[in-house]
């Protein structure tokens, strides 16, 4: 674009500059009609030779005799008496003297030049400052996405898993400095294009980038702030009964149960500014009861944190004409039923208002512990399948699972609370009380139904109680055997006949019961019949929930009479060849201690079970007592 064009188009302060350069000496009305002709001339180059400037100047003569015909044919009076006057003009001041009007004209391109300059150089200004801001919005906006959906959907996925044994959840300090600092950063940001504001009021000019564009940055920056201010309201800690630590998420009402959310935007501002509200499901079936209200603060958490803590929570069931169902989950029993307990606050900050409102995990609300087994399998299955947050109609349509997601859960029900998960042999075990024989489990298929709702084969109890009796049974009681390793647990009866087979008389394992529904140990060990041959013999202790651990060592010591009714045990050798003494010897206590113990067991319940004599032979085993709760049971 010629230069006289781009000066036309600059805003008004520039041309009032412009009008200052030219007078009789240079009239505008000449620099107008012959622009693109003057602006091809070297006139520094004719300031400094006076040949070149004559030649020049006869030159610019012609040009004007050229305009002054083309208005003639227009007739355009007054250009032709204006170019007339012109030219006699610059005939009478500038014919001898052509290298004065050279310096003129090409001083006045120059500072047209620098007058552009000047122009141009305050629009790329604006343009940079907008450019770069739109830039850094965008960097923001990738970072804030990296953090949000990203680092924190991690987090709060294995907060999920840690939920239902997994790992142990990773603190939040770190996404809480690195998200503050997002914050800080937009916040700072929005204060600069504040001040884009105020320069705007002192200095603009048409077409300003910054007009057009400061809108639409503060939108953007103030969008950003509010969806990080959202996602950074969390929940720490998820609802839990303080009597069931490793359950979180089943809540029986009438219970206290605690839970705690955290702002992972740490401004000290906000310290005993935001006020959390608790609702449960927002008007279904239960009322919170307790101190629902509390205020966020950075006092009570040990590390500073900005967050509020719910300790003395509990809900009570709404009565109604239908019992208090919905007709929403009228096809599903209660423990499949999840609900959602919300926490909300507002925020007010640099002349924001910013809704917060977050949700727990869906929980599962009982009203009798006996419930708890389902109740715990609803949320293994949940949180197993899916990082859902609110899909609270899951158990309406559960989908299906694999056996290595479920092989997974099931060995953190066991690391989660004992220092041993499950072997492969164990889990295989499992796999094919669930599936059946199979070469490999890997990828199969398992239904909610199968796994927590129907009976396995031959038995009166689905595959979920009979396990869960048994995590019951190794927590309470023998925990500590588990946790040596002296209990092999799950292993199928062939896989047993196998190991125990070319093993020498005494030798024995322990393995959990597979036909008791309270959850049992089974004893089996190797022994020679009259005739010197191998065989196989079991015994099994049911509803074990009456011993400790050091008594069932008793059991383990004394548990059959011989013929003259002494007190005897076929175990010798733990697989695969430890010496008894050496495995259980420091659960054991002195003989005549362990005698009275058993005495003692015998008189519990005197009239239900007591001692029976028989005779002793090989494949004739006596059973000792059947006392209150306990048995045993030989097969």
């Amino acid at each position: 674009m010629a230069q006289w064009n781009q000066l036309q188009q600059l805003e008004t302060r520039y041309l009032e500059q412009l009008y200052h350069l030219y007078s009789d000496s240079f009239p505008m009305e000449l620099r107008q009609f012959l622009a693109p002709w003057i602006e091809s001339q070297d006139w520094a180059y004719a300031a400094n030779k006076e040949s070149h400037a004559t030649l020049v100047f006869h030159n610019l003569l012609g040009e004007i005799d050229q305009q002054y015909s083309r208005f003639l044919q227009e007739n355009n009076v007054l250009y032709q008496h204006n170019l007339r006057r012109i030219k006699q003009h610059l005939q009478s001041k500038y014919l001898e003297k052509p290298m004065d009007i050279a310096r003129i004209v090409a001083r006045c391109l120059w500072e047209e030049q620098r007058l552009l300059q000047t122009a141009t150089s305050a629009t790329q200004v604006h343009t940079q400052i907008v450019t770069e801001m739109g830039g850094l919005l965008t960097a923001m906006d990738y970072v804030q996405k990296n953090l949000t959906d990203e680092e924190l959907a991690d987090w709060k996925r294995r907060q999920q898993i840690a939920c239902i044994g997994g790992p142990p959840n990773i603190c939040l300090d770190r996404l809480e400095t690195w998200i503050t600092s997002l914050a800080e950063s937009q916040l700072q940001i929005r204060q600069q294009i504040k001040k884009l504001e105020e320069l705007q009021q002192k200095v603009s000019y048409k077409g300003d980038p910054i007009i057009q564009h400061r809108p639409a940055l503060e939108e953007k920056i103030v969008d950003l702030f509010r969806n990080l201010m959202k996602s950074a309201f969390v929940v720490e800690r998820q609802p839990c009964m303080p009597m069931h630590p490793d359950r979180p998420l089943v809540i029986k009402t009438g219970v206290q149960f605690t839970n705690k959310v955290r702002l992972l935007v740490k401004f000290p501002e906000l310290n005993y500014q935001l006020k959390i509200k608790v609702c449960i499901d927002k008007s279904r079936k239960f009322n919170i009861l307790g101190t629902n209200t509390k205020v966020m603060n950075m006092e009570e958490s040990n590390n500073g944190s900005l967050s509020a803590e719910f300790k003395h929570l509990t809900l009570r069931e709404q009565r109604c004409g239908n019992g208090g169902r919905t007709n929403s989950d009228a096809s599903l029993i209660v423990t499949e039923e999840l609900h959602l307990i919300t926490f909300e606050t507002e925020v007010y900050h640099q002349g924001l208002k910013i809704d917060l409102e977050t949700h727990s995990l869906p929980v599962v609300v009982i009203s009798n512990i006996c419930q708890m087994p389902n109740a715990w399998a609803s949320i293994l299955w949940y949180n197993m399948l899916t990082n859902h947050p609110k899909n609270v109609n899951f158990f309406t349509k559960p989908p299906v699972g694999t056996w290595d997601q479920v092989a997974e859960v099931l060995s953190w029900q066991f690391s989660s609370t004992t220092k041993r998960g499950l072997t492969i042999e164990q889990l295989t075990t499992l796999a094919e009380k669930l599936l059946g024989p199979c070469v490999n489990y890997s990828g199969c298929q398992i239904t909610w139904a199968k796994f927590c709702k129907e009976n396995m084969a031959g038995k009166g109890f689905s595959f979920w109680v009979w396990l869960d009796n048994i995590i019951d049974l190794v927590k309470k009681y023998i925990l500590a055997l588990w946790n040596e390793g002296y209990i092999m647990g799950f292993i199928s009866k062939e896989r047993e006949r196998a190991i125990l087979s070319p093993k020498p008389p005494g030798t024995f394992l322990l393995r959990f019961s597979e036909s008791s529904k309270e959850g049992g140990i089974t004893f089996t060990w190797v022994e020679k019949d009259i005739s010197g041959e191998y065989f196989r013999t079991s015994c099994c202790f049911d509803d074990l929930f009456f011993f400790s651990c050091a008594l069932f060592v008793v059991m383990l010591n004394f548990f059959i009479m011989d013929a003259t009714n002494i007190l005897v045990s076929p175990l010798v050798y733990l697989y695969p060849e430890i010496p008894k003494e050496e495995a259980f010897g420091k659960y054991c206590r002195p003989e005549s201690q362990a005698r009275r113990e058993l005495s003692s067991l015998e008189s519990i319940n005197e009239g239900q079970g007591k001692p029976q004599n028989c005779a002793h032979t090989p494949t004739d085993r006596v059973l000792v007592m059947g006392v209150g709760n306990v048995s045993i049971r030989f097969h």
